[in-house]
């Protein structure tokens, strides 16, 4: 008789099974939900992202996202709260420090910060602007805090007639750098920010942005789609690596890549804006059949929160809403959508910046038979933590809320 020996026995463990083989994560960039209880400390006391867009509109026409639960989380002039919402809902704090893009996007995939990146709200110092110049050959114009719309019409033409770059920065941790593309091409543009990366490393700064634009005098100088962000790379792992090093497929659409460094991403699909970001989606849904698709949507806090446009908001609000059924007809029962954001940029507040708030938390599936409030979850982080647990992947930061949603199935 043959004895064979346990450990030559080759055991084939079926494939773990998920709760949802796609899970589908929508940033609207900047829209915020209320201030947060720290936001004084950064000058955002009283900010209310969509409350204030709502009532600067005379009500918002959201029935899609209000069916969701979005007026379960607060209160919105024209959005109910439905008494029996079709999704959960919940709002987050941001836990780490800062009220930007990159922070946000960090959080939700699970890098909490705990100390902000550096600021420079009287400019940069001498000796950046002195290596930046010895670095490029060329001496900058600006070194102020300023508007991207702004500061075109105040140093645009001079740029024209010197050829010298403008830097600015704001209140975020930004080295901002705009060029006209007639006078530096967009590729020796990203190239010099390339060398600017290298020359902010000892100075925490968290982003250089290349800014080209176009026009031909103050008033008509517009900037162009070639924006690029060149951010640090993530201090540790963010769930998005965490994916790829189990064989998870993940996939970023908008400026994911350039919040993220690259890293962590199998495909990247940069946009121009919300619309092609939200055709991108339906797109990409073909192409996958497990995995995490992250999406930023700009325009909200591009186009319309620095710029201090409450109707713009609106309208593109009122625009994603309207879209969104075309994806919610696409989801199968073994898919996730979850709609976010990475903090709040309130135009009816003093100022351009960004602002510190809550951000809504709203998530839907077919599978979903009953809504679920979510509460108010500590962090961001709390997505990624969901999303690695979905994917039965370890992942120390965040308090996954899997098993909520699992109580709300059939």
């Amino acid at each position: 008789m043959l004895t064979i020996e346990p450990d030559t026995i080759s055991v084939i463990s079926p494939k773990p099974l998920t709760m949802f083989e796609r899970i589908i994560l929508i940033v609207l960039d900047g829209v915020g939900i209320g201030a947060l209880p720290d936001a004084d400390a950064y000058g955002d006391q009283g900010a209310a992202t969509l409350q204030h867009v709502a009532v600067a509109n005379g009500g918002l026409h959201l029935p899609h996202l209000e069916q969701l639960g979005l007026g379960r989380i607060a209160s919105i002039a024209g959005v109910d709260p439905v008494e029996t919402p079709t999704g959960c809902w919940g709002k987050m704090v941001e836990k780490g420090a800062g009220k930007d893009s990159v922070t946000g996007h960090w959080e939700l995939a699970g890098v909490v910060l705990d100390h902000p990146f550096a600021t420079f709200p009287a400019g940069f110092p001498a000796a950046i602007i002195d290596a930046f110049t010895l670095a490029t050959g060329l001496e900058p114009l600006g070194n102020i805090v300023a508007s991207g719309t702004d500061i075109l019409s105040a140093l645009g033409e001079e740029h024209l007639r010197t050829g010298r770059p403008i830097v600015y920065t704001s209140s975020d941790s930004v080295f901002q750098i705009a060029a006209h593309e007639d006078i530096i091409a967009p590729e020796k543009l990203y190239s010099i920010c390339r060398q600017v990366e290298e020359i902010l490393l000892p100075h925490n700064v968290c982003r250089v942005i290349a800014r080209p634009f176009a026009g031909t005098c103050g008033a008509d100088f517009y900037r162009t789609s070639g924006r690029h962000d060149f951010s640090r790379k993530p201090p540790v792992a963010t769930v998005l690596e965490k994916l790829q090093q189990h064989d998870i497929y993940t996939c970023g659409i908008g400026k994911i890549a350039d919040l993220f460094a690259g890293q962590g991403l199998n495909d990247s699909f940069p946009t121009s804006g919300n619309r092609v970001g939200m055709e991108t989606i339906l797109a990409s849904l073909d192409k996958i059949n497990r995995g995490l698709l992250m999406v930023n949507l700009v325009d909200f806090d591009m186009l319309y929160g620095h710029r201090l446009d409450s109707n713009g908001f609106a309208a593109a609000l009122e625009e994603f809403d309207c879209w969104l059924p075309k994806l919610l007809q696409q989801l199968a029962a073994s898919d996730l959508l979850i709609i976010t954001a990475d903090h709040g940029c309130d135009p009816t507040t003093p100022g351009t910046d960004h602002s510190r708030e809550y951000v809504p938390l709203l998530l839907t599936s077919p599978a979903i038979a009953v809504g679920v409030d979510l509460g108010v979850r500590g962090s961001f982080a709390d997505v990624a933590a969901t999303v690695a647990d979905n994917f039965q992947i370890q992942f120390a930061t965040g308090r996954s809320f899997l098993s909520t949603l699992n109580q709300s199935q059939t």
